[in-house]
Parts: C-alpha cells; structure tokens; sequence
C-alpha cells in the first residue's frame, strides 16, 4: 500500500482546489492500473493563517507502486496547481506503507496539525526521518499538511463524508448554475443523515461555493448513499466529475478541552466558565461577553457572519454558566456553538411594602428600604424569578456561517439538550 498526501495547490483570486486535483491524481493512479482504496480530506487548524478557507489537505490511499505514484503526483501538481499565486506553495508526500502502519510520530503530527501551528522545519524532519519521497514548491509549506494527510487515518476514529461534483474547466470563475429548489427539496428528503446542505434561516443554498473553483457543490453527511441521492436529485449546468471523500468535517477535531487559564492563540477550544459580563452589540453587529472562572477572564464574540447566532448570545446573562466551544485569535474567542449549563433566573428589585404592596423607597445609603405610608422597614433588595429566552443546552451558528470541521448538532453525541439549526 501507498498514502499519498498533498497540500496547499489553490488559489483564494485564482481558483483551483486541492480535492480536484487529488480526483486528478487518483485517475492518474487508475489509468496506470493502481487501485484507488479512498480519498481522505482533512480539515487542518481553522486558525491558521495561511489557509484558504477551509484549510484542507488531501490523501490518496492506493496500492500503487510509491515511486510511481510520487512521480504520477508530481506531474499532477506542477501541471495544475495553482503556483503563480504568491501565497499557494504546494508540498507532496508519498509514504511506502498502509494507513494503518503509519509510524506513531506521523499520527501524532496530524493531530498537532489539526489543533496547534507547526512548522515546515518540523515536517521536513519527520518526512526525512520516515523515509518518504516528498516535493515542495516555492517555499514549500504545502509539506505540513500533506504530512498530515498522510498520517489522519490513524491519528482520528470519527469520519463523516462529502460528494463533490465538479464543473467543467470553461465554467470555471464563472456564476454557477444550479436549481436552488431541487437542493432544498432533496435536502430535506434526506436530512439529517445529509446535513450543512443549506441554510433554511436565510434561504441560502450552502453546498454551493463563491469561489471561482472547478466544484459545483459538494453534499456533506454521515451516509455515503445518502449524499449521493442528494446528489443525483439536483438540477445543475452539467457535471464533469464527481468524486466520494472521507473527511474529518462536522467532528469537531479541532477543539481541545482546557480550562480559562491555559488557552493559547490560535488554537480552538472547548471551555467552561461563568458569564461575567452583559452581552454588549458593537459596531458592525458583533456581539461581545466576558467569560470567567475563579481566576482569569476571557473574551468572546459572536460575529456579524452568524447571524442569528448572536440573539442566543444576547440572552446570555450574568450568572449564566455555560460551555463555549470556539478559536481564539487576538485574546478572543470566536464562538462556534455554547451550551447553557445553569441559567440564573432571579434577579435583585426594589421590594414591595408587605403591607400596601407599594414599592419601597431607599432608607438612605446602607439603611435598606422602607414603606413611606406604612413605616415598614427591610434590609435591602429582594430576589424576583425572571423569566428567560434561553433554555438548558447547546446553541450553535446557522448552516451558514459553520467551519467545515465544526459538528452540527444535528449529527448527536453532546452532553445535553440540543437546538439544532437548520
């Protein structure tokens, strides 16, 4: 057996994308009489800063010959990837071994690719020491995430799927032409096992790109079959290709749980605290509170892109104790989902006269409150049941506005309630 991993090959302006070009290379493999087992897509570190936006990397598990099909590979990449493109430096790597025999460093890798920042330096010594071929281009840090590619298969246990279909190359940059109702339609036919297929909030069609690259759209879900009935029931410009990916999207490989104080930049998280502050609407819509425990505070914001996201995020109070799940960046966490661990659902008022039922009247700084008619006195505020918008359990952002890694929760496994968006 033989794992072929690739990285880094499109463009944000010019287009391509790296699942193609993987499709290109398992036909190269094909046509050289090489069995093409599965395609791997892995979904890398979302807060990396390089990334394009979904930050994938791409495996070809064959039982190809591994200088052939390093060679066969080569030739793919420098054909069609995208290298005028100042940012795209495309990386190769070929491992001589099943999926399952990846060496325990190599599998540890694609984890720390998956939820911390690494180096092109540390690839390029992993790589060297394993024995693998490998090729890079400009300056090469493609090699991180094709060296992670390589390595997923045993470094994860929970995969979903995703079919891809793809335009031909003269459509490519320019609007697509699909049925939107035929998407809904087949959408719901076959939802949940199907998810992130649309938006029925703002009635967008989610599967679809705005990149000028050669997909048409691609059907993400638990069920091979079940995505590829979506598939087939919409109406489209026509398809050149189509291609079935297994793929760490909608698991949530990416979060780590921690606590307040050990939160790192540019790695995402699963963190519990107590709201600390009144959710606060800033300019441009996005919606910022401070979570704490005993000893450290951090920020986090629901952004504009989420949508309606934030009116769960505005019911928050303090008091609330909940769970966050999110990137940080910039001393913030960038909320993808919360649940809602305890509500605080009294508030302090100004007490009523037991006597009268007339609101009291301040005493005096210290001195509590009192019943101007009836004399009657008492210490300070009491407590008031409140009613409130949220309940307990999981919220989470719109189809629209989630990371391709980021688990719906529609797809179950969480500890608690949920309120799935659709």
């Amino acid at each position: 057996m033989t794992v072929i991993g690739l990285d880094d090959t499109d463009s944000r302006k010019r287009g391509m994308c790296t699942t193609y070009l993987a499709t290109r290379v398992a036909d190269a493999v094909r046509d050289a009489e090489g069995n093409v087992e599965r395609l791997l897509l892995i979904r890398l570190n979302p807060a990396v800063k390089h990334k394009t936006r979904g930050n994938a990397a791409l495996a070809i598990h064959t039982d190809l010959d591994p200088q052939l099909a390093f060679e066969l590979a080569r030739n793919e990449l420098e054909t069609a990837a995208e290298t005028d493109d100042p940012n795209t430096n495309p990386g190769l790597v070929v491992a001589p071994h099943t999926p399952e025999n990846t060496p325990d460093e190599i599998t540890e890798f694609a984890r720390f690719a998956v939820r911390s920042l690494l180096s092109r330096e540390e690839a390029e010594r992993r790589i060297e020491s394993a024995g693998y071929h490998s090729a890079g281009w400009k300056n090469g840090r493609g090699k991180i995430g094709a060296l992670a590619a390589i390595g997923s298969w045993n470094a994860f246990s929970e995969w979903t799927c995703e079919h891809i279909s793809y335009r031909k190359s003269e459509r490519w940059g320019t609007p697509r032409d699909v049925d939107f109702d035929s998407i809904f339609e087949a959408a719901d036919e076959q939802y949940p096992a199907v998810w992130d297929t649309v938006d029925r909030g703002t009635g967008d069609a989610v599967c679809i790109p705005h990149t000028p690259c050669p997909i048409l759209y691609g059907i993400r879900g638990d069920d091979p079959d079940a995505v590829q009935r979506v598939a087939d029931e919409i109406e489209s410009e026509p398809v050149v290709r189509t291609a079935l990916f297994v793929t760490n999207q909608g698991t949530d490989a990416h979060l780590r749980d921690a606590d307040l104080g050990s939160v790192e930049e540019n790695r995402a998280y699963r963190i519990s605290g107590t709201v600390a502050s009144e959710p606060e609407t800033r300019r441009g819509g996005h919606v910022f509170l401070t979570l704490a425990d005993r000893s450290t505070q951090l920020r986090c914001a629901a952004f504009e892109p989420t949508k309606r996201f934030r009116d769960h995020v505005r019911n928050l109070r303090p008091g609330d104790e909940i769970t966050a799940c999110g990137e940080v960046s910039r001393g913030t966490m960038k909320l993808e989902k919360f649940t809602v661990r305890r509500l605080d659902t009294t508030e302090l008022v100004t007490p009523n006269c037991p006597n009268c039922g007339r609101s009291m009247k301040s005493a005096g700084a210290n001195q509590g409150y009192r019943c101007r008619d009836c004399k009657t006195r008492t210490d300070g505020k009491v407590e008031r049941e409140i009613e409130r918008e949220l309940e307990l359990g999981w919220y989470e952002v719109p189809p629209e506005a989630r990371r391709h890694i980021a688990k719906p929760l529609v797809r179950g496994g969480f500890d608690g309630p949920t309120h799935p968006e659709r």
